[in-house]
């Protein structure tokens, strides 16, 4: 069995507005969720109220707090729909449950954690070593649906640079590719 045998037999079927939370941080949820529809975003809340953006999710991707479905634990971020969305969620100890009798089903496991790990270490390297005007480009490159659904606001926030500096990526970069080069 695969994860998406999995949620089609046990997931349990989750419908939010926009706007809507599916957890906060501080909650405890210990579900694994699959995206189907919409679009989301996982952030964090610093003491002082400032949020920080973690990463927008698309269909077809899985997500969950790791310190909530492993070491229970409250969720460390918040998930919030940016459009009406649908998901199917599962909670971790069912998974965890087959995993332990389906070796396809743990592989799958292993995969997904393997995936979030490159992940995170690309939004890491992404942060040390590029500018904002090259992680800018990469999600042009990666995920151009982004730059169409999610506000500059928050864009800006992901980028870790204000609207006004991704204002002026955004014209440098129209202005670039509407430059062609000619031969000699």
């Amino acid at each position: 069995m695969d994860f998406n045998d999995l949620f089609k037999q046990s997931g349990i079927r989750v419908e939010r507005q926009k706007g809507e939370h599916v957890f906060i941080q501080g909650d405890f949820d210990n579900s694994l969720y699959f995206i189907q529809s919409g679009l989301l975003m996982a952030y964090y809340t610093s003491k002082a109220g400032k949020e920080s953006i973690k990463s927008f999710l698309l269909p077809n991707n899985i997500i969950a707090s790791l310190a909530a479905i492993h070491c229970k634990n409250a969720c460390s971020f918040s998930l919030i729909c940016l459009d009406n969305s649908v998901l199917q969620k599962i909670s971790f100890d069912q998974v965890s449950r087959y995993a332990k009798q389906d070796l396809q089903l743990s592989n799958c496991l292993v995969a997904s954690l393997l995936d979030l790990a490159m992940k995170k270490e690309r939004r890491e390297y992404e942060f040390l070593c590029l500018s904002a005007e090259e992680r800018y480009a990469e999600i042009k490159n990666t995920n151009p649906i982004l730059l169409e659904t999610v506000s500059q606001t928050k864009l800006a926030s992901y980028l870790g640079i204000t609207p006004v500096a991704l204002s002026r990526i955004k014209k440098r970069n129209k202005t670039a590719s509407r430059i062609i080069p000619t031969k000699a």
